[in-house]
């Protein structure tokens, strides 16, 4: 149930249109190949998604906050094209060209960051 206040009006937007952008999992999709610019700089899922933008899930504590994001890419953004789902615990840093694809956990359970590199492939890779 929608309410309008006071002259205002409603509008759906479709999801292939509008990108929210709340936490930096969202921040990493959005700036990957996952979503490309279109001629009207509107940011859209790429076709080759099929509707499905990837699921991200950074780890909370290192993650949270755009700073420790960028500390994540300082290679650029991993490629998210045919990812499906990223979860990433721990300190990890992505080389460049890194290729995300299918469903991709990557672990580092100490307290130095590691880096990732190549294509990852439907894994569960503990650094």
């Amino acid at each position: 149930q929608r309410r309008v206040h006071g002259g205002s009006t409603t509008m759906a937007v479709p999801r292939t249109r509008f990108a929210p952008v709340k936490t930096c999992n969202d921040l990493l999709a959005l700036r990957s190949d996952a979503y490309v610019t279109t001629e009207d700089c509107r940011m859209e899922l790429h076709p080759d998604c099929k509707g499905t933008p990837p699921v991200v899930d950074l780890d909370g504590k290192l993650y949270k906050m755009v700073d420790g994001l960028e500390s994540m890419i300082p290679n650029g953004v991993p490629s998210l094209l045919k990812c499906k789902s990223l979860v990433v615990k721990g300190p990890v840093v992505f080389g460049p060209g890194v290729v995300i694809e299918g469903q991709v956990k990557i672990t580092n359970s100490s307290a130095e960051p590691k880096t990732v590199t190549g294509t990852l492939t439907d894994t569960e890779v503990n650094l």
